[in-house]
């Protein structure tokens, strides 16, 4: 294959880098795992080694598969670790990628429809990002250097190519695939189960608001049922208690009790926590039943911790092929089962990438004696089927809390057959992959039911009004199966002018959403009966304290229309909201209005009505305390900081206003936000 040096790059003295061309050929992936393993080799990096391949055979695989043209790849390990950059000479339209906390795109299912390899690496590598020139794009990912730097030195910041996007996050700890594939077991240690039990029912006990709440568990060794977990306080007699036996196989048995009220969301909480608690159980079961089988053990508890990581459908099936090949078969295919039952190929390799392309052939196949005829029957089945000529194998249902998922079918070894404990393993393994992808699936339901129910809180777009501009920008909570508090509106009042208003319900959840729409559905009814705004606002506060369930909100409130003279006449009330950012058009940047009282905490309230007048080209901004309490570290992003960061955007319409204070505070953190972030900007559009 021929190669040709790239572009010249910035190194030290001690780095290790090699650029070469490779062509779009069917080889290309061997040959950059051969570059990448040489380098690693050179740096002494071999503890990457696992991981620098799996997403290099990704990167390289995506771009010949999806650009079709030459590709250069670029390796470098030097004090930080280890950087891999494949770009491609593909022309043409271009998807640009937003900058998340984690991922280039807020939603992974996108990501996933380039390719899969971009989920990989997004949960592997410690920092990735994309490349956009000219000649064509290109992705890149940067391992870290395990340990710490040598001579106590400070390492540089990882080598990262010229006018790329980057994106960093908690990944996997370095070597997680190397200790997923490792021969020799760690020795077993103290039991972790009770801290992590803890842990996990002290999370949903406090999502549910249970007072008290137990974790029982019986191993079936004759000491009974122990207390293997206690939240709160000891349940009382008369208590009405929720419990969710744990799905634990036998000799296990146990059940989570919580001293909650009822809810529509407590027992699916719950039982999602007891299925996530299984999973160790389950590794907890096998490692006292035989000790004597520690390798496999260890394998299994590996392969069900990077499994749970994921809360990603795609990503899941994406990562059992990975886990199966070459330790427990030659090659692996994930077939999942639609609605009307018919399976679809989710995922596969084979420890021979060249005969990747006969094995989808032959997967693809049909007829009664064909691969997906044998597939057919063991989901149908639920039990194991062997699966003859030319892909020797068997096939293992994939099943969870009874629904048949799919199947997890296996190559048998080129040199051996499978042994008793081979087949024990891969049994469990597609036990708790079918059970990882069940998990996947409901969190994904979780994150779709959040999403309508926080959109149906905003409005689906902001009125057009001639001479006033309006722009807003949400980002929901890092968490982005929860349901968040803040929001805002734009309301036409009766006297034709615009009422603008932004709010933020105390918590998140259900029950915050619910008082967010009620306190929506209040004000618009209010306005649009004429009510002044002091009269709503005390009207709304009656509500609240009556029907909020001890909840409050604070709320800013402007009533806007025209003036003489090409002004805006803005009235503006505080409800222990914080101050709005007034830009003034020829530059310049301070806080008005005066603060009032929030509501739903008080039977009687105060908001002090405060005139600002806007001239052409003003901008009065809103926002929640998602943006001011941005964190990184510390360090708060702040109220100040916000003002400073506004003060530059005078003139520039309220859309780039929104967008560019939007960008400023999720940059501040490499975190995740932590609250809703709402902007909205009222802009004063005369000419």
């Amino acid at each position: 294959m021929a190669a040709e040096a790239g572009p010249a790059t910035e190194s030290g003295p001690d780095d290790h880098v090699r650029r070469v061309r490779l062509p779009a050929d069917r080889r290309t992936p061997a040959a950059a795992r051969a570059i990448v393993r040489s380098v690693l080799a050179e740096a002494g990096l071999e503890e990457l080694l696992n991981e620098a391949l799996l997403l290099t055979t990704e990167l390289s695989t995506n771009a010949v598969e999806h650009a079709r043209t030459e590709l250069d790849i670029e390796v470098v390990a030097d004090a930080t670790g280890l950087t891999v950059t494949v770009s491609d000479f593909a022309t043409g339209h271009r998807e640009e990628l937003t900058a998340g906390p984690r991922n280039v795109s807020p939603d992974i299912g996108e990501v996933s429809e380039r390719g899969r390899g971009l989920l990989l690496v997004d949960h592997f590598a410690n920092s990735w990002g994309t490349t956009h020139l000219p000649s064509g794009k290109g992705v890149w990912f940067h391992l870290d250097r395990p340990g710490a730097p040598v001579d106590g030195a400070r390492p540089r910041e990882p080598h990262r190519p010229a006018g790329t996007s980057a994106v960093g996050g908690s990944a996997p700890s370095v070597g997680a695939m190397t200790a997923l594939m490792q021969v020799a077991p760690d020795s077993y240690g103290d039991d972790p189960l009770p801290e992590f039990a803890a842990e996990l029912l002290t999370r949903v006990a406090e999502m549910v608001g249970a007072a008290g709440g137990a974790i029982r568990l019986d191993r079936g060794d004759g000491t009974g049922e122990q207390l293997l977990a206690r939240y709160g306080r000891p349940p009382r007699p008369g208590d009405e208690l929720l419990r969710v036996p744990l799905a634990v196989n036998r000799p296990y048995s146990g059940e989570l009790e919580l001293d909650a009220a009822p809810s529509a969301y407590a027992r699916p909480l719950a039982a999602l926590m007891v299925e996530r608690l299984s999973l160790h159980l389950e590794n907890d079961r096998l490692r006292r039943a035989d000790v004597r089988r520690q390798t496999w053990l260890t394998f299994l508890a590996e392969a069900s911790e990077l499994l749970a990581q994921s809360l990603d459908v795609e990503l899941t099936m994406a990562l059992i092929p990975q886990l199966v090949v070459p330790r427990l078969g030659q090659w692996c295919a994930v077939h999942t089962t639609d609605e009307w039952g018919r399976l679809r190929l989710a995922a596969a390799s084979h420890a021979d990438e060249s005969v990747l392309p006969q094995l989808h052939a032959v997967l693809a196949e049909t007829g009664p004696e064909s691969v997906q005829a044998r597939l057919r029957e063991a989901s149908r089945s639920g039990s194991q089927m062997p699966l003859g000529a030319p892909m020797d194998g068997f096939a293992v249902p994939l099943v969870a809390r009874g629904q048949r998922l799919g199947t997890l079918a296996v190559g048998r070894h080129q040199r051996h057959r499978h042994d008793s404990d081979e087949v024990a393993v891969l049994e469990d393994v597609a036990r708790r992959a079918a059970l990882a992808i069940e998990n996947a699936r409901i969190h994904a339901e979780r994150r779709r039911v959040a999403q309508t129910l926080q959109q149906s809180l905003l409005p689906p777009a902001l009125p057009v009004v001639d001479g006033i501009g309006f722009a807003a920008e949400y980002v929901p909570t890092g968490d982005d199966a929860e349901v968040g508090g803040d929001f805002y509106d734009v309301v036409p009042l009766p006297d034709g002018r615009w009422l603008v208003v932004v709010g933020d319900v105390s918590g998140k959840g259900v029950q915050a959403a619910a008082v967010t729409g009620l306190v929506r559905d209040v004000i618009r009814v209010l306005v649009s009966d004429g009510r002044p705004l002091p009269e709503a606002l005390a009207r709304l506060n009656d509500t609240l304290v009556e029907r909020g369930g001890g909840r409050y909100c604070t709320l800013a409130l402007a009533a806007v229309g025209p003036a003489t003279d090409g002004r805006l006449d803005v009235s503006l009330h505080l409800a222990g909201h914080d101050r709005p950012v007034l830009v003034r058009g020829d530059g310049g940047a301070a806080f008005v209005g005066s603060g009032g009282t929030a509501l739903g905490l008080l039977d009687a309230i105060a908001s002090p009505a405060t005139p600002v007048p806007l001239g052409p080209g003003d901008a009065l901004i809103f926002y929640t305390d998602g943006v001011t309490e941005r964190r990184r570290g510390r360090e708060l992003f702040g109220t100040e900081r916000l003002r400073d960061a506004a003060a530059p955007l005078a003139g520039y319409p309220a859309a780039v206003v929104a967008a560019r204070l939007r960008s400023a505070a999720i940059g501040f953190s490499a975190e995740s936000p932590r609250d809703d972030i709402a902007i909205l900007v009222l802009r004063n559009d005369a000419v």
